[in-house]
C-alpha cells in the first residue's frame, strides 16, 4: 500500500459529514474512504471492525480504531493537525477518548448530519431498505 487509508461508515450520515469535513479541511494524505466500498480484505480489515469504529490502515501497515484511528489521520495531516494526533495518543486522553467516542457513535443519529438510520446496526438497514448509496 503507498498511501494510508482511513475508512468510515458510508451508510450513516452523521460518518459521511465528518468524512467530507475531512476531506475539505484536514489536509490528510489519506484515502478517505466509506468502508462499503472498500476492499476490506485488502486492507486488512473486517465489516464488523468498520461497522464497530472509522479504521485507519497507514501506508507502513499501523492500523488502528475510533480515537486512536482519527489521532494517526490528524497526524498524518501535518504540521497543525499534528498536536491534536498526538495528544489523542496519549494515555490519559485516550482513557476518555474513547468513551466519548462510543457515547458519539451511540447517538449519531441526534448529531448534526445525522438521520434515524444512522441509529440502526447495517443488518437492520439493509432489511428496511436503506442500502448503500452508489458512486
Amino acid at each position: 500500500m503507498t498511501t494510508p487509508t482511513f475508512v468510515y461508515d458510508g451508510d450513516c450520515a452523521f460518518c459521511t459529514t465528518c468524512a467530507e469535513f475531512v476531506q475539505k479541511r484536514i489536509p490528510t494524505l489519506a484515502t478517505v474512504v466509506p468502508w462499503q466500498f472498500a476492499d476490506l480484505g485488502a486492507l486488512g480489515l473486517t465489516q464488523e471492525q468498520c461497522e464497530e469504529a472509522v479504521q485507519w490502515v497507514g501506508a507502513d501497515g499501523v492500523t488502528a480504531s475510533g480515537p486512536e484511528a482519527i489521532g494517526l489521520m490528524l497526524r498524518d495531516a501535518g504540521r497543525w493537525w499534528e498536536l491534536a494526533g498526538t495528544t489523542l495518543g496519549w494515555s490519559p486522553v485516550r482513557a476518555v477518548a474513547w468513551p466519548a467516542y462510543r457515547w458519539v457513535a451511540e447517538h449519531r443519529h441526534m448529531m448534526p448530519g445525522g438521520t434515524a438510520a444512522c441509529a440502526l446496526p447495517q443488518a437492520q438497514r439493509e432489511a428496511l431498505g436503506h442500502t448503500t448509496r452508489s458512486v
